[in-house]
């Protein structure tokens, strides 16, 4: 048995390296992913030393969009979509219309051909699926009302990019590239390809709803029964895997969007939550090749040879595009921290991108130069997100600051401060309200205001972890401090601000193991609830009560 195959030299070497970098790109306080990227390079064919073998690269970066997808969609409800179809659709739309148009202008500049021009755009104007969900993941936020409009524009996105994908090999004769022997360029058959595009899109759809809906939860709960959490793990995976690869074959739409249709049927049963634990090594370890693959389409000559050009299509990216969403979001009268979000969520492209860009150079209506602007850019765009995520909460967190103080300021004393209204918090205002005790709410998820405020129920905008938010909540008079945020980190900043604000004050706070137990008695905690401690105090309790 050979010792040295391409693939598992490029699993290895994709993975070490990451690591190596990635760690290295922590510890200089960059994000993870810059070092992903950086492993990608150094394994590429452009750099010196070993190179990974480049058509397997993107191939297991693709399983890793298959799992975040369909992780996406077991959190994500065929009532999600619909719920947030009126601003996805529209500003998916538009917001990718802008950008093209953008990319065709910087290619008219240069005196590229407005059919180049056109394939530049369109790779500028779609955001990549893995950055956007690691994004909103890390966040919290694909469950919130932003989230879900985040990831209802990413379908939108996904939907345009596979017509594209179809339709260009038809449109390249009349566009002045390549058509392909397969593909006549005449005018019906591209209104054949449209029919045929959208009537497979309409026929998965409709066999994920009736059929899928039925017997994807069925097998798993067959599987669940047997008691082996090996082949229900098994069986995941081959649900995962299997509706992706199969969707492609069958229907001719991407692998994410058959994944995220799996995820979605799926999410309607009670096994949703252990399918999604299930899926999560194997999930973020493909999410990081998919990085490194990344990294080796990179040609570092591009930035010697159009250093411009490449500033001028990542400003598009970042800027231009981004401007477009916030402002098509607040169009549609929604806040501007969900405005905010969208446009930070979308400063970047990925996958569809590389993949319209191949297909243009193999069509011959993109030159090389052109690809590899496009491959510059979004390697920066990558690597710049995160930052843009960073500017985003502090403009947000900023404006929640004035809004808390100047929009609702409390005459209130001798109360109960609750800092977030989720399962635990809503669970901890029920009682408040029971006892007749005064309190009040502090929570920035608009949607949770929003509820909050219907109920009539007391609530202050803004982020607790900063002192003006805590001062406007009345701290100095408030009896009691409840964190009732499931981040321990985040809590233990609160616990700091709000004992410089009012040093005598009692703070109880949650936590899910005895290090971060430690870590908030050190921030100041006065009492720490642990769910695992409480659940084992109530079974014993029970075994003292007569059967």
């Amino acid at each position: 048995m050979p010792h040295h195959t391409p693939l598992i030299a490029t699993i290895v070497m994709g993975l070490v390296l990451a690591f190596i970098f990635g760690a290295l790109a922590h510890r200089l306080r960059l994000p993870p992913l810059a070092g992903y990227l950086l492993a990608g390079i150094v394994v590429g064919p452009f750099t010196p030393g070993f190179v990974a073998d480049p058509a397997l690269a993107p191939e297991l970066a693709e399983i890793g969009v298959i799992l975040l997808m369909f992780g996406v969609g077991l959190h994500f409800s065929l009532a999600d979509l619909m719920a947030v179809k009126r601003i996805a659709i529209p500003g998916a739309i538009a917001q990718m219309a802008v950008a093209t148009l953008l990319g065709m202008a910087l290619a008219w500049a240069v005196d590229w051909p407005m059919a180049q021009g056109f394939v530049f755009g369109l790779a500028l104007s779609v955001a990549s699926t893995v950055v956007l969900l690691r994004a909103l993941e890390e966040r919290r936020q694909i469950e919130t009302n932003r989230g879900r409009i985040a990831v209802g524009w990413l379908i939108v996105e996904d939907l345009a990019m596979v017509l594209a994908l179809v339709l260009l090999p038809a449109l390249a004769g009349a566009m002045g590239g390549r058509v392909p022997d397969a593909v006549p360029g005449s005018n019906p058959s591209v209104f054949a390809a449209i029919l045929l595009t959208l009537a497979k899109v309409a026929a998965f759809v409709a066999f994920m709803l009736i059929v899928g809906r039925r017997l994807i939860p069925g097998i798993l709960h067959m599987i669940a029964r047997t008691g082996s959490k090996e082949l229900f793990r098994l069986a995941v995976l081959a649900v995962a895997l299997g509706v992706a690869f199969g969707s492609a074959q069958l229907f001719g739409v991407s692998f994410a969007l058959g994944a995220f249709f799996a995820g979605m049927v799926l999410s309607e049963s009670e096994l949703s939550s252990e399918a999604a634990q299930e899926t999560l090594p194997l999930r973020d370890a493909f999410a990081v090749l998919f990085f490194v693959s990344v990294g080796m389409l990179f040609n570092p000559s591009i930035l010697v040879t159009q250093p411009w050009l490449v500033l001028a299509a990542f400003l598009i990216i970042v800027l231009g595009k981004s401007l477009a969403a916030m402002v098509i979001v607040l169009a549609f009268k929604y806040p501007r921290g969900t405005a905010l979000t969208i446009a930070a969520s979308l400063a970047q492209i990925g996958e569809f991108s590389f993949i319209l860009a191949t297909l243009g150079v193999d069509l011959g209506l993109l030159t090389e130069t052109a690809r590899d602007v496009i491959l510059a850019a979004a390697i920066f765009s990558i690597i710049a997100n995160p930052f843009f995520f960073i500017i985003s909460d502090r403009l947000e967190r900023r404006w929640g600051q004035v809004r808390a103080v100047g929009a609702y300021t409390p005459v209130i004393s001798d109360h109960v401060v609750v800092v977030g209204y989720g399962r635990v918090g809503s669970a901890v205002v029920e009682t408040l309200q029971q006892q007749g005790t005064p309190f009040l709410v502090i929570e920035e998820q608009d949607e949770r205001v929003q509820r909050l405020r219907e109920r009539g129920i007391p609530v202050l905008v803004g982020n607790a972890a900063q002192p003006a938010t805590l001062r406007a909540a009345q701290l100095t008079k408030a009896r009691t401090l409840i964190l009732a945020v499931p981040n321990a980190f985040e809590a233990g900043q609160v616990i700091q601000q709000a004992r410089e604000v009012q040093p005598e004050l009692r703070i109880f706070a949650r936590a899910h193991s005895d290090a971060e137990v430690d870590y908030l008695r050190k921030r100041g905690a006065s009492f720490i609830v642990m769910g695992e401690r409480e659940i084992a105090r109530s079974m014993v309790e029970q075994l003292a009560v007569p059967a």
